[in-house]
């Protein structure tokens, strides 16, 4: 019994430490963002002794954030629903489907995840460039659609798995079509694990820095993170205003992981082990 209250005191102070070193530099970077540049290089760690909210409101115009903002969520949304439509119906056909030739199709889609972007991201460029995609934020969300779709091939995959193929069976007694039987009744069967693949890539791509920096060049087009990289100038960086930009950038991510963690976790788990 000691033992175990032992064991249950150390896991929940291992978690505590944990917890305070991944939220102090979020404490750092709200702290510092409504200080002056002076009090922050004076005291990077003390709270501020005046509240400049007005670094947001600087920050907010400096990078055009409903403008920049708009754009991620087009990317976002196109890239997201494009990654869902064609790793389901692959997932679902690959899973279904006994036979050398779609074993060989999935270790594919497996091997690609083993790639490291920085690998191809020249060759990526300029097959974008060649196929008049760069420089819009459409042509943006088709080339996250195609970096996504192996790890939710995988991930639905192995969820199918748990689906009863008498569900299938009866649907085509009744009449419908492999197109109806997969839309009708099998995908909202897979709505734990489509959440999770959503927001997950949802942080990917609402996160993701190099690759919008690669693809746009109009600042018209930027994405909110890169549009927060230019208040990094060359010989003069406003951190207070570079900080409250961050900040706003990551409200939205934050908010919508924690409302929807536990759904990650499940499906992830329900993705990979089922079957």
């Amino acid at each position: 019994m000691r033992l175990r209250k032992g064991a249950s005191l150390f896991i929940t102070l291992f978690l505590s430490i944990g917890a305070v070193i991944s939220f102090f530099p979020i404490y750092l970077a709200i702290i510092n963002s409504v200080k002056t540049q002076g009090e922050m290089f004076t005291s990077f760690i003390a709270l501020p002794t005046k509240l400049h909210f007005e670094n947001y409101s600087q920050a907010f115009d400096k990078i055009n954030l409903l403008h920049s903002t708009l754009n991620s969520v087009i990317v976002s949304v196109i890239g997201i629903g494009g990654i869902i439509f064609c790793a389901a119906l692959a997932g679902y056909k690959l899973s279904r489907t006994s036979g050398r030739l779609s074993a060989a199709i999935f270790s594919l889609f497996i091997a690609s995840m083993l790639v490291p972007f920085h690998s191809i991201m020249i060759p990526l460029t300029r097959m974008a460039k060649s196929l008049h995609v760069s420089g819009s934020t459409y042509g943006l969300a088709l080339i996250y659609i195609g970096l996504g779709v192996n790890m939710a091939i995988f991930l639905y995959h192995g969820f199918v798995k748990s689906i009863p193929r008498e569900l299938e069976e009866a649907a085509r007694i009744d009449g419908c079509g492999e197109f109806q039987t997969f839309f009708r009744i099998i995908f909202p069967l897979l709505l734990p694990i489509t959440v999770t693949i959503a927001i997950l890539d949802f942080l990917w791509i609402w996160n993701d820095f190099l690759l919008p920096l690669l693809m746009l060049t109009d600042a018209n087009k930027y994405t909110l993170i890169l549009s927060t990289n230019t208040l990094f100038g060359e010989y003069n960086k406003e951190w207070s205003l570079i900080l409250a930009a961050l900040v706003l950038t990551a409200l939205p991510v934050i908010v919508i992981y924690g409302f929807f963690q536990k759904f990650i976790m499940q499906g992830i788990a329900e993705g990979a082990i089922k079957g």
